[in-house]
């Protein structure tokens, strides 16, 4: 897909701040570090749009993305490395919580994990948050540059039987950096837009 005037929209953290146009959203889930913001610059040809940072944790609201008006990637709040206090990891789960469970346009989960390691505790979490909330979901098996090309598709494999051993979930290989992934993710993501 060629994207020609995305932008950045707004920062929410209650429904009376979200956008109201209804566009389908393509949701953004994983722990802090695993590049949810290089995704979005990766999938839109762009190098700034969503900000990047070499310090986990600096997302503390819900970043909606709009796509040249046809959807959102909207970028969840990061888990697993943020120096929050306990009271503000309370409200930012609370937020997120009430995000994912009553937003009526969300189309898509897209589950970011860690190709070089195996689930942590967090990402099972998650991925279970995930499956209750019954909504559409793929996993995408980011950082793929930083395994042999020749081990990409094995170690895809294991990631998926490790989180969705029934399979029924699309999990992709991700790389910002080899972009030669793009095409099968928007594929998938064009499904629900």
């Amino acid at each position: 897909m060629i994207t020609n005037n995305p932008k950045f929209e707004i920062s929410a953290v209650k429904p009376t701040q979200y956008p109201k146009n209804n566009l389908p959203e393509i949701v953004l889930v994983g722990k802090s570090n695993v590049g949810k913001s290089s995704f979005i610059n990766t999938m839109i040809n762009r190098k700034k749009l969503a900000r990047t940072s070499s310090e986990p944790g600096k997302t503390r609201q819900i970043n909606f993305y709009n796509i040249d008006e046809k959807f959102y990637f909207v970028d969840l709040p990061g888990y697993g490395y943020s120096k929050m206090s306990k009271k503000e990891q309370e409200q930012v789960g609370q937020f997120i919580e009430e995000y994912l469970f009553n937003r009526q346009q969300i189309s898509l989960i897209i589950f970011l994990v860690d190709i070089r390691h195996s689930p942590t505790s967090n990402d099972k979490l998650m991925y279970d948050y995930v499956i209750r909330s019954g909504l559409p979901c793929m996993i995408l098996a980011n950082k793929a540059d930083k395994v042999a090309i020749t081990k990409v598709d094995d170690t895809t494999n294991n990631l998926q039987k490790l989180l969705n051993p029934i399979g029924d979930i699309p999990t992709f290989p991700f790389s910002s950096e080899r972009k030669i992934y793009l095409d099968n993710v928007w594929n998938e993501i064009e499904k629900y837009i």
